[in-house]
């Protein structure tokens, strides 16, 4: 995946946070210890990391919790695979 066109994280509750709104488009297992999740950027991306690290996003707690739930699914089961 090119650099520029996608964002990458390792962390878990940005993670989950940025796919209340957006699609996961990849994981990078190669390192076992630590996936990397991948989201398509865009304007809107950018603007919504902007405010996650400045404290600013309010998330419905339940949502947040299933969300993070269902990564956390998909990444043990693609690990199975």
């Amino acid at each position: 995946m090119k650099n520029n066109e996608y964002y990458a994280t390792a962390d878990l509750s940005l993670i989950t946070t940025l796919s209340l709104w957006y699609p996961i488009e990849g994981i990078d297992k190669t390192n076992s210890s630590k996936a990397i999740f991948f989201f398509k950027r865009d304007e809107n991306l950018d603007k919504l990391l902007e405010s996650y690290w400045r404290r600013e996003l309010k998330v419905e707690p339940q949502s947040f919790f299933t969300q993070l739930k269902t990564i956390k699914t998909r990444l043990y089961e693609e690990n199975k695979l």
